[in-house]
């Protein structure tokens, strides 16, 4: 997994390439650990991401609760959009 980030005043992009499963989730959870407290929103960018596990998904919803809901993704693929969707959190998450 390769994670690139962007950070733009309050806002942060993390674009996440390859897997984001129980090994490389750590590492989200670092760089999510290491933004700072004053970003406010942050954008996940899923189009090159080609897997997620539930460690990945974890990682994403603790993202969502510490930016109380300013937490965007986009560029997520037919495969990632159907995890979610199966998952519940579609319902829960701004994806565009």
């Amino acid at each position: 997994m390769n994670i690139i980030k962007t950070v733009d005043g309050s806002k942060a992009t993390l674009a996440i390439e390859g897997w984001l499963d129980t090994q490389t989730a750590p590492e989200l959870g670092v760089a999510l650990g290491q933004l700072g407290k004053d970003v406010s929103e942050l954008e996940f960018d899923f189009s090159k991401l080609e897997y997620v596990s539930s460690a990945g998904l974890r990682q994403i919803m603790s993202a969502h609760k510490r930016m109380a809901g300013n937490l965007v993704i986009t560029g997520v693929s037919d495969e990632i959009q159907e995890v979610f969707d199966l998952t519940g959190m579609s319902k829960r998450l701004k994806i565009q």
